[in-house]
C-alpha cells in the first residue's frame, strides 16, 4: 500500500492482569471507607495488584506478546515498541528497551511515552505518525501501570480508585478507509498541579524526608480533576467526530478511559449517548491509568461486543493535565 490508498488501524490486541484481587471489604480493614461508599461514588468494586517480586515491564511482556500473536505476527516483524507508562521499572533504561530484550524483537527501537492515563492516545498518535511517514510498518503499543507502589495506602480518597495492569495493540497497514480516522490531542499544563507525584524526580529527589512527608505517592485533587475530565472527554469526542465528518448517531461504542463512573456517565450524557454504546470495566479493575483503554477494548473485543466495521470512539483524560481522543472504523 502506499500512503494514499492505506489505511493504519489495530491489527491485534493483548493484555495482563494480575492474578491477586483487592476488593473493597479489603480496604474497609485498611482505611476508613466501606464498599458501599466507594461503589456509589466510583463504580468500583475491586482492583488487581501486582505481585511484589515483579514489575511493570513483566506486564507489559505479557499484554505485547499476546497483541503480537493476535496480529498473526512475530517479535522480529515489530519495528517499535512504544510503551506508555507513569510507573516504569527504573529512570532507566526504559521500560520500553526491557520488553524489547523479553520479547527478543530484535528489529525494534523502544522507548517509553508518558502522559498519565492519556498515554494509550497520544502512542496512538504516535505509531500512526510513524507508519504514514514510512519509518515503521508495524508498531507494538502497550499500556501498562504498577499503580499499586505510588498509590497511598493510607489515603482514603486516593488508595480506592486505582489498579495494576497492562493492556497492548500492534498497529499497522488497514485498508483504505478503516482504522483510525482521526485524533486529538490536548493539554493544560496550568491544572498539572491536580494530579501529582511530586517527588522522585530532579525537582524532589528521594530522601529521607521526602519519603517521611510521603511525598512519592500520588496526589490528586479529585473535584478539580472530576470536572476537567467531563469537560475534556466530551470535547475531544466531538472533535474527532467533526474532523472525519461522523455524526454521533453513527458511533457504536465509546471506550472511555475508566477513571470514575461518574466521569464516564457524565460525558455519555453530554454526547447524548445510550448507557449500551459504552464500554465499562472499571468495576474489576479500577483505574489502571494508560492500561484502562486497551485493556477494555480487549475484553470487549472477546466478548463479541465490537463488529467489524463498527465507528469506535476511544477518549480519556490524565495527569498533565492532558487529554485525548480516537475516532477508530473497526477492522481485523
Amino acid at each position: 500500500m502506499t500512503q494514499n490508498d492505506m489505511g493504519i488501524g489495530i491489527l491485534g490486541t493483548g493484555k495482563y492482569l494480575p492474578e491477586k484481587i483487592m476488593t473493597n471489604h479489603d480496604l474497609e480493614k485498611m482505611v476508613d471507607t466501606s464498599d458501599e461508599w466507594i461503589r456509589t461514588r466510583t463504580g468500583i468494586s475491586e482492583r488487581r495488584i501486582l505481585d511484589k517480586e515483579k514489575a511493570t515491564s513483566f506486564m507489559a511482556t505479557q499484554a505485547g506478546k499476546k497483541a503480537i500473536e493476535d496480529a498473526g505476527l512475530k517479535p522480529k516483524d515489530i519495528d517499535l515498541i512504544i510503551v506508555s507508562t507513569v510507573t516504569p521499572d527504573m529512570a532507566f533504561p526504559s521500560t520500553a528497551c526491557l520488553v524489547q530484550d523479553n520479547l527478543e524483537c530484535e528489529n525494534a527501537a523502544a522507548y517509553d511515552l508518558e502522559a498519565a492515563c492519556s498515554g494509550f492516545l497520544y502512542g496512538l498518535s504516535m505509531a500512526y505518525s510513524q507508519i504514514y511517514a514510512g519509518l515503521c510498518k508495524h508498531v507494538l503499543l502497550i499500556g501498562a501501570e504498577t499503580l499499586s507502589r505510588i498509590t497511598d495506602w493510607n489515603d482514603r480518597n486516593t488508595c480506592v480508585l486505582f489498579g495494576d495492569g497492562a493492556g497492548a495493540a500492534v498497529i499497522g497497514e488497514v485498508p483504505k478507509g478503516k482504522g483510525i480516522l482521526a485524533i486529538d490531542l490536548g493539554a493544560d499544563g496550568k491544572g498539572g498541579k491536580h494530579l501529582t507525584q511530586p517527588a522522585g524526580g530532579s525537582l524532589i529527589p528521594a530522601t529521607i524526608e521526602s519519603v517521611n512527608n510521603r511525598m512519592h505517592y500520588i496526589r490528586m485533587e479529585g473535584n478539580e480533576v472530576f470536572k476537567f475530565a467531563v469537560r475534556t472527554m466530551a470535547e475531544s469526542s466531538l472533535k474527532v467526530l467533526d474532523k472525519a465528518g461522523i455524526d454521533i448517531k453513527d458511533i457504536d461504542f465509546l471506550v472511555p478511559h475508566q477513571a470514575n463512573i461518574r466521569i464516564i456517565d457524565a460525558s455519555r450524557k453530554k454526547l447524548k449517548l445510550p448507557e449500551d454504546k459504552v464500554i465499562i470495566n472499571l468495576n474489576k479493575y479500577g483505574n489502571m491509568s494508560s492500561a484502562s483503554i486497551p485493556v477494555a477494548l480487549e475484553e470487549a473485543l472477546n466478548e463479541g461486543r465490537i463488529k467489524e466495521n463498527d465507528n469506535l470512539i476511544l477518549v480519556g483524560f490524565g495527569g498533565g493535565l492532558t487529554w485525548g481522543s480516537c475516532l477508530i472504523k473497526w477492522h481485523k
